[in-house]
């Protein structure tokens, strides 16, 4: 049987994945263990966070947990530092951590608004500060930050969405620009519309669900698992000279007109 490239092996890496306790995050995580990291999980509910852990432990992954809200500048700061002391630096951060409050612009409240923009970019920014001068200081590091399809394009009743994954797009660039002469690889994975409990009421709806696999090239949902190869390639020595990009991985929906 032939071996695995070794430019794809994570071994020996540490990955700092937020939002992991479900859905896309935990699926990377654990695409990202598979390639050999020891990764550290991210949420917010312990209860959901340890379950989390517990699978992947039981699938032979080296796995710990670090609960903290990804908004709170502090906590980060102080738990990034807690985990390079007593689990190992980390050499990959993906920043996953996303929520939805779906209005109409007109109607929005400030308070729908600030929080997905806090979630959802302000994040980005906070944990990336509190992990890349650790990487700066070893000359390398492997920064991903979950964009979307929506980063690109805008739909009704998510402008906070569609603001905040655009702000990570560029926020993505803006790292990259600053850190790559550092060593560091900043890059952004952008999905299109995937099988997620976020998205558990959209895929019931049937007229919805028609359109978005009418939308698609591929004809369907997207899974979570799909997102894997992506985020390996990301963080391994396979993108060393990948810098500011976005990948999208879509099934082709922004090919398409």
């Amino acid at each position: 049987m032939p071996e695995t490239n070794p430019l794809f092996d994570l071994t020996g890496r540490t990955a700092l994945v937020t939002g992991s306790s479900q859905g896309l995050g935990f699926a990377i995580a654990r695409g990202l263990a598979q390639a050999g990291a020891a990764v550290v999980l991210n949420g917010r509910d312990k209860q959901k966070l340890s379950a989390a852990a517990k699978a992947l432990d039981a699938e032979g992954a080296r796995v710990a947990m670090a609960a903290f809200d990804v908004t709170d500048g502090a906590a980060a700061m102080r738990e990034v530092e807690e985990i390079e002391a007593g689990f190992g630096a980390i050499d990959i951060l993906v920043n996953n951590a996303g929520i939805h409050q779906r209005a109409p612009l007109a109607e929005m409240t400030e308070e729908q608004w600030r929080a997905v923009i806090d979630t959802n970019l302000t994040s980005v920014f906070l944990v990336a500060r509190a992990v890349a001068p650790r990487m700066i200081a070893r000359g390398a590091g492997k920064i991903i930050n979950i964009a979307s399809v929506i980063s690109e394009v805008g739909r009704p009743t998510i402008g906070n969405y569609a603001a905040a994954k655009g702000g990570v797009k560029m926020l993505t660039k803006s790292m990259a620009v600053e850190w790559a002469k550092l060593g560091l690889q900043c890059n952004a994975i952008a999905p299109g519309y995937m099988e997620t409990e976020l998205n558990r009421g959209l895929m019931a709806n049937a007229d919805f669900n028609k359109w978005i696999c009418g939308r698609t090239p591929a004809g369907r949902w997207g899974k979570p698992e799909e997102l894997i190869g992506a985020a390996v390639f990301l963080s391994s020595r396979a993108s060393d000279f990948v810098n500011g990009q976005m990948l999208a991985v879509d099934g082709g929906l922004l090919a398409a007109l």
